[in-house]
């Protein structure tokens, strides 16, 4: 289904199914999953409360290309590999993807983080380890959300006694009535399970099940070790997939449960407006070079528009985000939250948006020359007061970033001039720009070389 060719055509590398067939495939199967949970069609997953799906071991990322054509966000996620990379090859399609591998520790994500999980034959052995893959899955998984697992019937039975018996049950089947999920449907070689939106099921359970995690110790996510207990039962985050608003803009009462001042957020948003005029007006010029633009006419699709896909690596609400999507530009954005900043990933990703916790003292999880636009506000100044080297944070967006790539910086004037003069050590054309507010706030927008001088 997911299997495709690279070919090169026109200067372009393109995506071909080797029969024909596969993009079609795609479509069945993700129509198949919208009828098994009760829709008439995968164009009707958002009133199902559907809005981001995390794909883990994604293959070449079709079924996330597709659930992208439907306005939905599939982040794809798989371990790296030396060759043949998932993530690299998704990101290429112009499709989120980070690194990641739950196979010991938790992935980089709050707990009710996501309205569906999926794994197409992802390699993952889920009743190993006493089920705590699964554990991990329901972790991630907001109340009423679904997992879906693709996979063939005998690789779940496997070898169990209960398997060789004949019992209706395999391992898996019997671990999820533990974790108070329900089968909904199976179809060929597709089940899917939704996790319960009565947070009291976990409590009513018999002695002897899953136990709870203690206070506070759900509240870390960002690689701690597999943990053998239920999270987010008492979180204010508890709130059913089924009952959230379908818009992208959070109501007031929804931005209070996450603990943000409704002011705040708007002004936020209104901030990333502006500045996202203020970024194109200055880009446009050297962005769409070799396809002039005049003022007022839309941007022009790949390969002539450059920018593809955005980090914004201190992303706080997700203003850019949204600017980029009102402003109809054709990019994604990665909403990157440092771990010692306030954690927005949950606002974020409430949003419908791709994002991520991470530590910018370390290398971020994705393979080089990924990104084409790296933007930050704020951040060299939280950087700075957390006693992270600086160089070595420009040595990495050098090696997230595409050859010609583009980088925006927004900080303070002395953190601003530190970064200019780094940059140039790294062979990257750079210009300060004085926002003219009256505030020592500059701007500092550099570009990373095709060849190195």
């Amino acid at each position: 289904m997911t299997k495709r060719l690279m070919l090169l055509e026109e200067n372009q590398i393109t995506f071909h199914s080797e029969d024909g067939l596969s993009y079609d495939g795609v479509r069945d199967y993700s129509r198949q999953i919208a009828e098994m949970i009760g829709l008439g069609s995968d164009s009707e997953f958002p009133q199902a409360g559907v809005r981001t799906v995390l794909d883990i071991g994604c293959g070449f990322g079709s079924f996330g290309a597709h659930l992208l054509s439907l306005k939905l966000m599939a982040v794809c996620i798989a371990a790296y590999e030396v060759t043949g990379s998932q993530v690299q090859l998704a990101l290429e399609r112009g499709l989120p993807a980070i690194i990641g591998n739950f196979i010991s520790r938790r992935l980089p994500y709050p707990s009710l983080s996501f309205d569906m999980v999926h794994c197409a034959q992802c390699g993952i052995v889920w009743d190993k380890k006493d089920g705590m893959f699964l554990i991990e899955v329901d972790r991630l998984l907001k109340p009423g959300g679904y997992f879906v697992l693709t996979s063939p019937a005998s690789r779940l039975h496997g070898n169990s006694p209960s398997a060789k018996k004949g019992s209706l049950l395999t391992p898996i089947e019997e671990f999820t009535k533990k974790i108070c999920w329900s089968l909904l449907a199976q179809q060929d070689e597709t089940f899917i399970w939704q996790k319960t939106v009565e947070a009291d099921c976990y409590a009513s359970r018999k002695q002897g099940t899953i136990a709870l995690c203690k206070e506070g110790q759900d509240a870390q996510s960002y690689y701690q070790p597999l943990a053998p207990c239920i999270s987010g039962t008492t979180s204010k985050h508890w709130i059913p997939i089924q009952n959230r608003s379908s818009g992208s803009l959070l109501s007031p009462a929804e931005l209070e449960v996450h603990g943000v001042n409704p002011e705040d957020f708007y002004e936020d948003l209104q901030i990333s407006r502006s500045a996202l005029r203020n970024y194109w007006s200055l880009l446009t010029p050297l962005i769409f070079s070799d396809h002039p633009k005049r003022p007022g006419d839309e941007d022009p699709l790949p390969p002539y528009n450059m920018i593809r896909n955005v980090m914004d690596m201190n992303a706080h609400y997700g203003g850019l985000n949204t600017a980029f999507l009102e402003a109809k530009k054709s990019v994604w954005v990665m909403n990157v939250v440092p771990i010692r900043a306030h954690n927005t990933l949950p606002l974020i990703l409430n949003q419908g948006f791709a994002g991520v916790l991470h530590d910018w003292c370390e290398p971020f999880p994705t393979y080089p020359r990924t990104y084409d636009l790296l933007h930050a506000n704020g951040l060299l100044s939280h950087l700075t007061s957390e006693g992270c080297s600086i160089m070595n944070l420009l040595l990495e967006m050098d090696r997230i970033l595409r050859p010609e790539g583009w980088v925006v910086l927004c900080d303070k004037l002395g953190p601003i001039e530190k970064v200019r003069a780094l940059a140039t050590q790294i062979r990257w054309e750079a210009r300060v720009i004085d926002l003219q507010n009256g505030s020592d706030q500059r701007l500092l927008i550099c570009q990373k070389p095709f060849v190195r001088k």
